[in-house]
């Protein structure tokens, strides 16, 4: 259930410094955003599939430190990232 290489070039273009940069902090955590939108799609349709879930919840897990982390370091991007990908309430 990985990214479609086309939504992925879209998210580095979007919230990368430049076509290359798949690597910062906000692409990583806009990837993982999409990943988790695509799994809850999923389990609408596969209710029981528990070993994917156990992935959607590392897949969190990972968003949330990554997002510790540029709260930590860089609290405007922080802010900018949470209100574009709409987050936080």
């Amino acid at each position: 259930m990985s990214l479609d290489k086309t939504v992925t070039e879209a998210i580095i273009k979007k919230y990368g410094k430049d076509e290359k940069d798949s690597g910062s902090t906000e692409v990583q955590i806009a990837l993982l955003t999409k990943r988790i939108e695509e799994l809850q799609s999923h389990f609408k349709e596969h209710k029981k599939d528990n070993h994917s879930r156990t992935g959607l919840l590392q897949i969190v897990s990972d968003r949330k430190k990554l997002l510790s982390y540029l709260k930590r370091k860089d609290f405007g991007s922080y802010q900018n990232i949470v209100k574009n990908l709409n987050l936080r309430d």
